[in-house]
């Protein structure tokens, strides 16, 4: 993700989804995730005090809240953003998340916003991360904003994402939406 309010606003969504299936571990690793798992704690219970379902005001078995139990076990699904990452793959120590990892899937949240400078940094990270991994995960890169839809529109999205990710990338993989009218009950 590009900003942690994303981050931790899809983990929310995502933690209604999880609690149904408690054998798959996620947790948000970002500038925002406490060291040791009592602190974690903690902040977990302050910032959901006020969850929608009491079931997750507390956290959930398989949600990792600490960088401690993220280095000793990491989750299957990881949501950082690109500066945390950089961060991950450099330094001593937090590079374990990703020993024996077996990524299958790395998703670019708000696409668009990898363009320019920033653009470049998080292909050059990208492919630090491939590397580092060991193995080729499919990317998926979402966006509300990158292209309209026609022809000469997807062909640069397209070329888009093969510049970000170096994957190869086609028009077939390129999934748009529409939006409809909505015709509230007479």
């Amino acid at each position: 993700y590009p900003m942690n309010a994303l981050a931790n606003d899809q983990v929310l969504g995502l933690r209604e989804i999880l609690m149904k299936y408690p054998k798959i571990r996620f947790g948000v690793y970002n500038g925002g995730t406490e060291n040791e798992e009592e602190a974690a704690k903690r902040l977990y219970e302050e910032m959901y005090k006020n969850a929608e379902y009491e079931e997750l005001r507390i956290p959930l078995d398989n949600e990792v809240l600490s960088r401690e139990e993220m280095k000793k076990r990491p989750p299957h699904i990881l949501f950082t953003n690109y500066a945390m990452l950089e961060h991950l793959l450099l330094r001593p120590g937090d590079d374990v998340i990703f020993s024996n990892s077996n990524f299958k899937y790395i998703v670019l949240d708000e696409g668009h916003v990898y363009a320019g400078a920033t653009g470049i940094e998080t292909s050059f990270l990208m492919r630090r991360l491939v590397a580092r991994v060991g193995t080729k995960p499919n990317f998926i890169i979402t966006s509300a904003t990158l292209g309209d839809g026609s022809q000469s529109s997807n062909e640069k999205v397209v070329e888009f994402a093969k510049n970000l990710t170096s994957n190869s990338f086609f028009l077939d993989d390129i999934i748009t939406a529409s939006r409809e009218k909505y015709n509230p009950p007479a």
